[in-house]
């Protein structure tokens, strides 16, 4: 498999909404496992398609791999079903915006439909540190970035608390 390159904001092809995926083809599984070497490679826990200059609905998200504990999951033609009302704000980075970490608000649990192999379709419900990466990777099949969603009162005190950069 290969480490392809990751757009960088503000590439405008970040910004595109990204098409459904009509069938898994070897195509689709190849991009996939690229993605996850990709991914790996940055080293991020994360990737959308979009983010490697492809336009299909397609994400891969490992929150536990960082911590020795990999859980790799594919998610082709996602769709968030619901959520909860209850919100979590915390730090988010992201591989198409490198050295830059935001406060964002997010659902503490989303659940989430897509298909798999075959075209079968899956559903989840997603807590904690997966919830969020699900929506930020969801967010990209959308051409929303995490400049999008910060929480503008959290980065207004983040930045005062900061000293100056140089």
């Amino acid at each position: 498999m290969s480490v392809l390159p990751i757009l960088k904001w503000p590439d405008p092809f970040l910004r595109v909404h990204c098409a459904p995926v009509a069938e898994i083809t070897p195509d689709i599984d190849t991009l996939i496992a690229d993605m996850f070497d990709t991914m790996y490679a940055a080293p991020g826990r994360g990737l959308a398609a979009p983010q490697v200059g492809r336009h299909e609905r397609v994400f891969v998200i490992d929150g536990g791999w960082k911590a020795g504990n990999p859980t790799p999951m594919a998610f082709v033609n996602p769709e968030i079903i619901g959520m909860s009302d209850e919100m979590q704000v915390g730090e988010e980075a992201c591989l198409s915006i490198p050295r830059e970490s935001m406060m964002v608000p997010r659902a503490r649990e989303v659940t989430l439909r897509w298909d798999g192999p075959g075209m079968t379709r899956s559903e989840a419900v997603f807590s904690g540190v997966e919830a969020v990466l699900v929506q930020h990777e969801f967010d990209h099949l959308n051409g929303v970035v995490i400049y999008d969603r910060i929480d503008r009162n959290a980065a207004s005190a983040d930045s005062r608390s900061r000293p100056p950069r140089p």
